[in-house]
């Protein structure tokens, strides 16, 4: 490809260490309570714990081995060493690009990996990347757009067994040691929400976002767009901070999220839960990308949520922000898959997800021979359900209405391999913090025929996914 010198990620690529130490053992009763005690153990500068489809939990960590990528330029670290190339403009082809190095390394027979998948990769995308990618390159900043993690180890915790696989014995023993522990001291599994002071978080700054909503409508009662999801940050209390993997733990035990995840990369710490993914990618080829538009409250009177379901299928507003979101992701994954491929699996459906319950649908496709994983990903990020349609007018009435940059909300957490597969999740419903700042951030599909109160009860009713399940520390 044109971003970076070959002979520079190759020379990079060799330096990455093999897991080479494999071991399995019996699998964990609470493998969710397990991958959070490891994340919490501080094994690493740098964790993953990403919920897969089926119930599988990966933990991954390591801070040798690391690829950053913004607009100018991009930089990829292992061994104590630094590689560092121009990106000119294109930050996602250059990642792809240092990415695949590891990959023909793979394919040498060097890695004596024993993985049949290839080695495995975990970051994050911020959403500013959707500007460079479909809009105004002016609009995108200077921060990094991408991060990805090669871990020096990493623990699968599936149904039937545990897998660890490390670069050395030093560090399978440190997680054979932390396994072995007993699960002393996390949150219950029937940890209660925290209700008292619940809705004054989440009411944060409704106001303003209602004058963002009006200035959209109008917007597209202009025709400048069809859709935007206007979304609104919700900061949390600056003496307070939050315990980010028990946030997580509390937290996923009371939602039903399509992924989860919980990190601390690349300048981001994170607890979220997912309620569907951007793409996912298989070795094969295929790709499929889970577009949910439509909103109704999920509380626990099932006759009021029966009713509340009835009413998400019949409202002429969320069928129709349903729709141009699902003929909008054909046309993304028709970009990048074989010629009569697509198709639509399941539309329509109501998905429950946490505190809420969303029409959902997936389109799926088979790649072409000439296209990989992160065409796809480019052709279908940002998620059109965290942007709008169309994307280009969206991502323009996002920059003009919204309070500053989004970074990781909207944008993805991602686990891949050298392989060929990519899971990618979108990143809604989560807490987010950098540095000594912590925040959450929800937002609603605004169309013609929105209104501003209606769209910020539907940001607090997200909000409800996370918010009640706050954790902080007590120092």
């Amino acid at each position: 490809m044109s971003t970076g010198s070959r002979n520079t990620w190759e020379a990079w690529a060799r330096s990455v260490p093999p897991l080479a130490c494999v071991s399995t053992r019996e699998p964990c009763p609470d493998p969710m309570a397990t991958a959070t005690r490891l994340a919490r153990a501080g094994l690493a500068g740098q964790y993953v714990v990403y919920e897969a489809d089926g119930g599988v939990w990966h933990f991954a960590a390591g801070s040798d081995v690391s690829v950053t990528a913004d607009t100018g330029g991009i930089t990829a670290r292992a061994a104590g060493r630094t590689w560092t190339s121009r990106t000119d403009g294109r930050p996602l082809a250059a990642f792809a690009d240092a990415l695949s190095a590891l990959r023909d390394e793979d394919d040498e027979g060097s890695r004596g990996e024993e993985n049949a998948g290839g080695r495995h990769f975990y970051g994050w995308a911020a959403f500013e990347l959707a500007h460079l990618l479909h809009a105004d390159p002016a609009s995108a900043g200077d921060r990094p757009l991408l991060h990805a993690l090669v871990p020096s180890v990493e623990v699968t915790l599936g149904g039937d067994s545990t897998v660890v696989r490390a670069v050395d014995e030093a560090w399978a023993r440190k997680v054979a040691d932390l396994l072995a522990e007993p699960a002393a001291g996390q949150p219950s599994a029937r940890d209660e929400p925290v209700r008292e002071g619940t809705e004054g978080i989440i009411a944060a700054g409704s106001a303003a976002y209602g004058r963002a909503v009006a200035r959209t409508v109008g917007d597209i009662r202009a025709g400048l767009l069809e859709k935007a999801v206007v979304s609104r940050k919700v900061p949390l209390p600056a003496e307070r901070h939050p315990d980010f993997p028990a946030t997580y733990l509390a937290g996923r035990r009371a939602n039903t999220p399509a992924r989860s995840y919980l990190l601390d990369l690349g300048g981001y710490r994170a607890a979220g839960f997912s309620p569907e993914t951007v793409l996912e990618v298989g070795d094969d080829g295929r790709v499929s990308t889970q577009p949910l538009a439509g909103t109704r409250a999920l509380g626990a009177d099932p006759a009021e949520n029966e009713r509340r379901r009835a009413e998400l299928l019949s409202d002429p507003k969320e069928i129709h922000e349903h729709a141009v979101s699902v003929r909008l992701a054909w046309d993304e994954m028709a970009a990048v898959c074989r010629a009569g491929s697509v198709v639509v699996e399941e539309y329509m459906a109501v998905r429950p997800r946490g505190s809420v319950q969303h029409l959902a649908s997936r389109v799926t496709g088979r790649l072409r021979p000439d296209t990989g994983p992160w065409d796809a990903f480019a052709s279908l990020f940002p998620a059109i359900t965290a942007t709008g349609v169309s994307k280009r007018a969206a991502l323009q009435t996002l920059a003009r209405h919204e309070d500053g940059p989004r970074g990781l909300y909207g944008g993805a957490v991602f686990r891949g391999s050298t392989g060929g597969a990519l899971d990618a999740a979108l990143v809604l419903r989560t807490l987010i913090g950098t540095g000594d700042e912590a925040w959450l951030r929800a937002g609603a599909g605004v169309t013609a025929q929105s209104s501003p109160e209606r769209e910020i009860e539907e940001t607090c009713e997200k909000l409800r996914s996370v918010a009640p399940y706050l954790r902080f520390s007590e120092d």
